[in-house]
């Protein structure tokens, strides 16, 4: 009966997800979610941004045919709507950081003071439980912000925060046993939304739509809640050190950008074309190929995951550390490589434009001197007159 159930609630929120896709086309350009190419976006043409508004109304439907949701389900849709009406006001009106920051805290704080849900240990490390106490609400706020601003700042090139949520989906069920996929309905809700606005997305059906604000954040988002209800149970499903294994490849592409950023001396919030989805495009490799060179490689970071969870806890946290080293070093060196090139090649360009520039003066100034061309001499205006006879 709960097969058909869960089965039931997949299929309406795939459903649904893709009659608004139909429905909301033909109205995003007067309701402004249009969104156009400029210096930091390359994609051709003017995009609806309705993804996201497509693929909550799929879970929300699917939640209600599921039935049966306890308080933590409701309360964490309930702030999700919020999250994805900022997300739409934000691709309309391009809100300012500190008011969607503002919104992400007032939406986890609500449902950290209706559940009491937070991140309140790490685990055992090395044998030693590490209860975080007064610390634990700050460290959930930086979590749950963190993760979903994360699925933002990787929704750059089509399908990529999608199938990242998916594949996140994937190794959590993974982690847990097939026996363990009804621990995380919404996640599957969510999977199940995803297909439509991913198929229209990827040009595979009808026509095409971007996710937006309003899509990644609510990825971000249930990812998170849904990752920390499985780590912080009384008996945990899930370790803390497998739940940053299970959103590995965002979570180190942002702290790798931020911490470039912080380095620059410029915002870490401050978009650029810094994203490893941004250095393969660079690197002249196709948005297809690095669409699968970077799933692929978040499911190896996941495997890779599941062979340190063998070990003793906390050497599975320093494997992850050592990876987080190497791949902000390997991302921060091909980013400054691509730049030093970007240079090079505009310097280069700059030093022939002045040198025309400097040419072209000098040309018009000898087309102005009087007599000027001059007129070739021929064969008979360079012979000198014959001698007169006498």
């Amino acid at each position: 009966m709960l097969h058909l159930r869960v089965l039931a609630s997949c299929a309406t929120a795939l459903l649904f997800c893709a009659a608004t896709l139909a429905l909301v086309y033909g109205h995003a350009p007067a309701l402004g979610l249009i969104d156009h190419p400029d210096g930091r976006k390359k994609h051709l043409g003017h995009i609806p941004l309705i993804g996201g508004i497509a693929v909550f109304t799929g879970v929300l439907c699917g939640a209600c045919v599921a039935g049966q949701a306890d308080m933590l389900t409701c309360v964490i849709l309930g702030t999700t709507a919020i999250l994805a009406l900022t997300g739409v006001l934000d691709d309309r009106f391009e809100l300012g950081v500190l008011t969607r920051l503002l919104v992400q805290a007032a939406a986890v704080l609500t449902v950290i003071g209706f559940t009491g849900l937070h991140i309140h240990t790490l685990g055992r490390v090395f044998g030693v439980e590490l209860e975080l106490g007064v610390l634990g609400i700050p460290l959930t706020l930086l979590a749950v912000i963190g993760l979903l601003n994360a699925f933002n700042m990787m929704d750059g090139i089509d399908g990529l925060a999608g199938m990242l949520a998916i594949t996140s989906t994937g190794a959590i069920v993974y982690f847990l046993g097939l026996s363990m996929w009804s621990s995380i309905g919404l996640l599957l809700l969510l999977s199940a939304a995803l297909l439509p606005y991913l198929a229209a997305n990827l040009g595979l059906v009808g026509r095409k739509v971007f996710l937006g604000d309003a899509g990644s954040v609510v990825l971000g988002y249930l990812l998170a809640w849904t990752l920390i209800r499985l780590s912080q149970q009384a008996h945990p499903q899930l370790s803390t050190v497998d739940v940053l294994w299970c959103v590995a490849l965002p979570v180190l592409d942002t702290l790798a950008v931020m911490i470039r950023r912080l380095g620059e001396h410029r915002s870490p919030f401050k978009p650029d074309r810094g994203h490893i989805h941004h250095l393969l495009l660079d690197a002249g490799i196709g948005p297809g190929i690095s669409l699968a060179l970077l799933i692929g490689l978040a499911i190896v970071f996941v495997c890779f995951g599941a062979q340190t969870s063998r070990l003793n806890p906390g050497s599975n946290l320093l494997a992850f550390g050592a990876l987080s080293v190497i791949y902000i070093a390997a991302h921060g060196g091909i980013y400054r490589r691509q730049r030093t090139r970007r240079v090079t090649a505009s310097t280069g360009i700059a030093h022939v434009v002045g040198t025309v520039g400097l040419i072209l003066p000098r040309a018009r100034a000898l087309k102005a001197r009087p007599g000027y061309p001059l007129k070739p001499r021929t064969a008979a205006t360079s012979r000198r007159p014959p001698a007169p006879l006498l």
